[in-house]
């Protein structure tokens, strides 16, 4: 496995448990103003990290 693929595994992960930590804390917030700041932080890091995942894991080619 090359380490970009390795890398973009990673992302993805991370974007992923990024995502999961965003839906629970808008499943436990009370909608104060710090409540909303770290929603859209978390989420908007969750999508980047993901996409950019994703990108990476896609447009690497196996070499066999």
């Amino acid at each position: 496995m090359d380490i970009k693929k390795i890398f973009g595994v990673i992302l993805t992960l991370l974007g992923i448990s990024s995502l999961i930590y965003t839906a629970i804390l808008f499943n436990n917030t009370s909608g104060g103003v710090r409540d909303v700041k770290s929603l859209v932080i978390y989420g908007i890091l969750g999508i980047m990290f993901f996409s950019a995942g994703i990108g990476l894991v896609r447009t690497i080619k196996e070499a066999s």
